[in-house]
């Protein structure tokens, strides 16, 4: 069977070839002369719509070369600013009181405590060391060349326009925009690894000082529930704030006229470090693969090659974890591990900062540091006191360059088999789940990370009376991952090494959670659990919760998957095309008005004379009875009207707390997770509440109740509002949005960003389509600004170009070759 699918593409492969050297001929460039090499001599960059680059090079550093080219033209800002973050000069040019953005969410710290975060980590020399070790802790011979090509092409765009002569004004002139070394772009790569624990800890780190010091904040300690209660609570709201995705790989028993299909649908921020910016990379014989990668690290994170298809989404894993440490009340920089004391490690850090008056001075700061690592005196804002112990962090990332060599390697996966091969032996995954599909018909789910070898036994023995509430989660909030709070007096509660291990203290590979079916599977962003309901998976604690409710997000994701497989959605025929696909995301169908509108209406209607009383004001709710009966679609495009009621009644009723502590009449049922709880109790003062106060609160900002969606929801591009469909997860929602403001301005803060789907057939190219949300580049001069965000605000998808007749044939193409 493969040698007749060989000879059946042979044709197809020639026609390629044919085409590669009719583009060459046509801008002067000419083949490779040197063995082996059988692209152009030079990168060359394929522009098609919507300024999508399609580089093909002869070697890898050449891909990288035109991939650094492609990515400043369109973003230099962004990129120069991401650089001056991770060397930690912020301060210096931009004055430490500004915000900045080190982890997954914006503006969570200060320039200042940025600083001195990355600048310990420069002191420490940890970057150099993993790049001089050899692969797999360091990188691959192919990350080396392609990272070296990317610094190349990135500063030959910057000497051709001077930063005088950028078309960004955010960076235009400034003295902060430079040619990049090599070691800025793994500085970056490495901040984007262990972006998962720095919005927790980055300033409990930097903040941290010894009962007595200056810079000691003097708050007493809480017990331990109230402390596991208030971290809880400030994780679930930072999650639900944070980077989320969606992503379902349907198999050969699920897919209509093909083999295997993807729907990769990533929430990630809009502006900043982490946009996802979108190329196709192509060396002829050795890779050729399409999607996008968070700017900068020039390989394709999330995509599709000849073969296979896969995502990423966000895990329910701490990639970190706290150990307790008992110090010494008359010298509280010594801790006591297995019966001796034992010294804290002292580190000055110094960075420049811009004074007010323009000079520049140095802050000067002193952390501290044990054998588990740094010490911190708080996680996501709360309080962990240094008194009569201090807590220290390990996290799992931090030696961790691996990724970069999991994405190479992925980019030239062969079959799902293939990519959890990838997975298990670079072990470099941050926090994310990958979810792929092949043109064999079949699905793969797989949580395999880099996580922490804590076992179920390991955990019991070692977890402080604070971690045991952390780690089992009795309050079971949103998106909060399990949180290991150990105890450091005892060296054996440390994570141990395992043999089957890439590196120390991870888990063994072969015990985390996959899944290969011929059906489908997803995720959400709950645990492995689930991924598909007829074969529920079993792994570590510290990977996630199961027999627990699964968000109104994943039960949306479910059911609309197993709706379209047996034809019961409405939709003609049975089974997942490309039309289907897409409608399965962009009808935005919200599973909390599928489960609780009628109920809601029901109460709206029963109120006596209309009235609710909220707070001491009477709510007259009568006219939101009619307009909420009408918004019979459930849906959140930006026509649907009552949508935006139910949404803010919603978040008021579910106010940040578990879906299954909502008044249910029938409670969650471990035995039918995906359609429990349900039947929303209408005669519940909590749902009549909630109602009045969404009333209220709209009255009050002046918004109609019966507003459309797009009244509310847009952002402006270049003096146009552009309506943005879709909704916050909470609601059931699959195309998340969620808006706020940036810099003064409603805009969206992050959500659905780099849209993809994905079809393979028993033979011939893969059909893809997709969709950047906020478009290719920052640049609000640049023509691919806001192109794409007005494709994504009508519904539509872009249909990709992946062969090079297909790119020869498009009427947008315009060409640079790098001489």
């Amino acid at each position: 069977m493969a040698r007749t699918r060989a000879r059946a593409r042979l044709p197809m492969a020639v026609a390629a070839a044919v085409a590669v050297m009719s583009t060459m001929a046509a801008t002067g460039s000419t083949a490779a002369t040197r063995p082996g090499a059988v692209g152009p001599d030079r990168p060359t960059i394929r522009y098609t719509e919507y300024g999508i680059p399609h580089i093909i090079a002869s070697d890898w550093e050449g891909l990288g070369t035109g991939y650094g080219y492609a990515a400043a033209k369109d973003n230099i800002c962004t990129l120069a600013d991401t650089y001056l973050m991770v060397n930690a000069q912020r301060s210096r040019h931009l004055g430490p009181d500004g915000r900045a953005s080190p982890g997954q969410n914006q503006n969570t710290t200060t320039n200042l405590k940025s600083d001195l975060y990355f600048q310990r980590i420069k002191d420490d020399g940890v970057v150099e060391r993993l790049i001089a070790q050899p692969a797999p802790d360091g990188p691959e011979p192919a990350v080396k060349e392609a990272i070296r090509g990317y610094v190349q092409g990135y500063n030959r765009y910057l000497s051709e326009t001077g930063a005088d002569g950028l078309t960004d004004p955010a960076c235009r002139g400034a003295a902060w925009v430079r040619p990049i070394t090599e070691l800025d772009v793994y500085r970056h790569a490495h901040a984007e690894i262990i972006m998962g624990s720095a919005d927790a800890l980055l300033d409990g780190q930097v903040d941290a000082a010894p009962p007595g010091a200056a810079s000691a904040p003097a708050k007493p300690a809480s017990s331990p529930k109230e402390t596991a209660a208030k971290i809880s609570s400030a994780l679930a709201v930072s999650r639900q704030q944070s980077m989320g995705s969606n992503a379902l790989a349907v198999g050969s028993q699920g897919v209509s006229g093909g083999t295997g299909m993807l729907l990769a649908n990533p929430h990630f921020p809009w502006q900043g470090k982490n946009r996802m910016w979108q190329s196709h990379l192509t060396i002829p014989g050795k890779v050729n693969v399409s999607g996008a990668s968070l700017l900068g690290l020039p390989a394709v994170n999330i995509g599709y090659n000849d073969d296979v298809a896969w995502s990423h989404t966000v895990a329910t894993v701490a990639p970190f974890g706290l150990f307790d440490v008992q110090v010494d009340p008359l010298n509280p920089t010594k801790y006591l591990v297995d019966g001796v004391w034992e010294q804290m490690t002292s580190q000055q850090v110094t960075v420049d900062v811009r004074k007010p008056d323009g000079s520049l001075g140095k802050v000067t700061r002193t952390l501290w540091s044990t054998r588990y690592g740094p010490v911190t005196t708080s996680m996501q804002g709360v309080s962990l006191p240094w008194v009569v112990s201090a807590h220290a962090v390990r996290d799992v990332n931090m030696n961790n360059l691996r990724a970069l060599n999991t994405w190479f390697r992925l980019d030239q996966a062969k079959d799902v088999e293939d990519v959890v091969n990838t997975l298990e032996t670079t072990q470099g995954v941050p926090f994310f789940n990958t979810i792929a599909a092949d043109r064999k018909g079949k699905a793969l789910y797989a949580d395999i990370q880099a996580t922490a070898n804590i076992t179920d036994a390991h955990a019991q023995s070692c977890l402080t009376m604070t971690g045991q509430l952390l780690f089992n989660q009795p309050l079971r909030l949103p998106n909060v991952p399990p949180i290991s709070i150990f105890d450091g007096k005892r060296s054996a509660c440390d994570w141990p090494d395992d043999p089957n291990a890439v590196a120390p203290g991870l888990l063994d590979p072969r015990k985390q959670p996959r899944l290969i079916r011929d059906d489908f599977v997803g995720n959400a962003n709950d645990s492995a659990w689930l991924a598909n309901p007829d074969q529920p998976l079993t792994f570590p604690r510290v990977m996630g919760d199961a027999q627990a409710p699964r968000s109104l997000r994943t039960q949306e994701l479910i059911l609309t998957a197993r709706k379209r497989i047996d034809g019961t959605d409405g939709l003609p025929g049975r089974g997942f095309t490309p039309e289907t696909m897409g409608k399965l995301l962009f009808a935005d169908n919200s599973r909390a008005a599928d489960l609780a509108l009628d109920a809601t209406v029901a109460m709206c209607k029963s109120v006596p004379f209309g009235l609710i009383l909220v707070d001491g004001t009477l709510v007259n709710v009568s006219e939101a009875c009619p307009i909420l009966a009408a918004w019979k679609s459930h849906d959140y495009t930006s026509d649907s009207r009552g949508s935006l009621l139910f949404a803010n009644y919603w978040a008021s009723l579910q106010g940040g707390q578990g879906i299954e502590k909502l008044p249910w009449r029938v409670p969650f049922d471990p035995k039918d997770p995906v359609h429990t709880p349900n039947s929303l109790d209408s005669g519940s003062s909590a749902v009549r509440d909630a109602f009045g106060r969404a009333v209220l609160a709209m009255r009050k900002a002046g918004i109609p109740l019966n507003a459309p969606l797009s009244d509310v929801q847009k952002v402006t591009r270049g003096g146009e509002q552009i309506p943005i469909h879709g909704m916050i997860g909470e609601l059931g929602v699959l195309n998340v949005i969620t808006m706020g403001q940036v810099d003064g301005k409603t805009d969206v803060v992050f959500g659905s960003s780099f849209i993809q789907q994905v079809r393979f057939t028993a033979e011939g190219p893969p059909q893809a389509r997709s969709v950047l949300a906020y478009s290719q580049s920052a640049d609000p001069n640049s023509p691919h600004h806001a192109d794409q965000t007005r494709l994504f605000s009508a519904g539509q998808w872009a249909t990709e170009r992946f062969t090079e007749e297909q790119i020869a044939a498009s009427p947008a193409l315009v060409v640079k070759v790098l001489d």
